[in-house]
Order: structure tokens, then C-alpha cells, then sequence
């Protein structure tokens, strides 16, 4: 056995860069907004991760956009998903009329939220949206 060999010791973590950070956190907030509407399937999820990978390329060529991937993400897979399946989120707070979607805002900047045009309120922050729409109903 070779001495210099400590099997006790093991390697420091690499830290995680600002923009990893940025797109794990992106990934976990649209994530559980899809959650909280029951549309997280197989195929919902790999949207999510195929716009966080095209997003890892955008910051890459645009860094000072890394406080926007959340956003962006989000309205990726809400693209992706009314292509394939339609309209998501759902508005929950207009409870008469057409259903329609949330968007949002701002489309491109920090600090994003689901609002409702038709009504003109902020319905939730990103990753936030099971709050504001009571969670998952009964199925």
C-alpha cells in the first residue's frame, strides 16, 4: 500500500460559479411552479432542463445577464409549453371569463413575477406561484 496514499482525505468541493448558482436556482423555482400546478411529467421537466442549458450558453456570451435566467427559463418553458400542451400558468385570480396565462414580468430583468394583465396585480414571484394559487388542487 502506498503510505502517501490517504484514503481518509478527500478532495475540497469545487465552488460553484455565480452562473451554476443562477441556473440551479432558475431549474428549482420554475420547477416548483410547475409543481404547484401538477405539470411537472417527464417531458415538462426535460423543457426545463433543455432551457437551462441554451441559458447556460446565453450568460456565458452575455454574463451580465445572469441576474435574469429565472426569468428567462420561465418564459421558455411557458413558450414550450403552450406549443405542446397550452396555456400555463393559468390565471388564478380572474375567476370569471377566458381562461388565460400569467406572464412575466419584467421580460427581461431581475426579480421576476407571474402577473396578470387582464386584472393588473402581481399574482407571485417565480418559484412562488403554489402560494398564490393555493397549491395543488384534488385530483
Amino acid at each position: 500500500m502506498d503510505p502517501s496514499h490517504n484514503p481518509s482525505h478527500t478532495p475540497s468541493p469545487t465552488p460553484v460559479s455565480a452562473l451554476e448558482q443562477a441556473l440551479h436556482a432558475a431549474r428549482a423555482l420554475v420547477l416548483a411552479d410547475l409543481a404547484s400546478g401538477e405539470v411537472a411529467a417527464a417531458d415538462v421537466v426535460s423543457m426545463v432542463e433543455e432551457s437551462v442549458a441554451q441559458r447556460r450558453w446565453w450568460v456565458e456570451q452575455w454574463p451580465d445577464g445572469v441576474t435574469f435566467v429565472a426569468g428567462l427559463v420561465a418564459q421558455d418553458v411557458q413558450d414550450a409549453l403552450l406549443e405542446r400542451h397550452g396555456r400555463w400558468p393559468i390565471c388564478p385570480v380572474c375567476g370569471s371569463g377566458d381562461p388565460h396565462a400569467l406572464e412575466i414580468e419584467p421580460e427581461l430583468g431581475p426579480d421576476p413575477h407571474w402577473v396578470c394583465h387582464k386584472a393588473g396585480v402581481k399574482v407571485a414571484a417565480v418559484g412562488s406561484l403554489g402560494a398564490a394559487s393555493g397549491g395543488p388542487g384534488p385530483s
